[in-house]
């Protein structure tokens, strides 16, 4: 079994979790901050584990239990995930996550953002949207867009297949996407200007 691989040459003792110490309630706050970190991060694709750069078993291990159902073996599982990244440096490990999500919610929304303004220039007939969207990104190709705008109605009113509707949500996003810039990123420099500042 997946769990016995993990726990054949070593046991893991609640007490390693609960053990009275100086500061036990912030050590299970600590304890319960990390399990639950360890819950998001098996979540993730193969991909976005492996750019955690963690040791191969703690990854391994990872992977194992994001194809577990929620059992008692997942949950072992679980704490053993929790007692090893207690072993590592688990800001830098939070931060990365805090990142990857960062850019998973900018994703979505320039995902929507790209279907709003593709279903309101498909919908346009007086180039007033196309007029709104240069407004708002000036640097994008508006024969472009209007090319693919005419061949998408035109699809659409034929009963065509959307070919030109989803090269024209790409181009849109593109454009979105490079537009955007991450808040935890400017304020990062906004940081670092303020120290510059401070020593002048």
């Amino acid at each position: 079994m997946i769990e016995e691989e993990y726990f054949e040459d070593e046991e893991i003792d609640e007490s390693e979790f609960y053990a009275i110490r100086p500061n036990k309630t912030q050590i299970k706050k600590q304890i319960a901050s990390i399990f639950a970190m360890a819950e998001q991060i098996c979540e993730l694709t193969p991909a976005q584990i492996a750019e955690f750069s963690l040791p191969e078993r703690i990854e391994q291990a990872l992977l194992d239990a994001g194809k577990m159902g929620r059992n008692a073996a997942r949950k072992r599982l679980m704490k053993y995930i929790t007692a090893q990244f207690r072993t590592l440096d688990v800001e830098a490990i939070e931060e990365k996550l805090a990142r990857m999500k960062n850019k998973s919610a900018h994703a979505v929304r320039e995902h929507h953002q790209a279907e709003r303004w593709r279903d309101q220039l498909l919908a346009d007939t007086d180039n007033h949207q196309l007029t709104l969207f240069m407004t708002e990104y000036p640097e994008a190709d508006s024969q472009h867009i209007r090319q693919l705008q005419r061949n998408g109605q035109k699809e659409a009113k034929e009963g065509k297949p959307p070919k030109s509707s989803r090269l024209l949500y790409k181009y849109l996003k593109e454009l979105i996407a490079d537009q955007q810039v991450f808040p935890s990123d400017t304020a990062e420099d906004d940081d670092l200007i303020d120290e510059d500042d401070s020593e002048l």
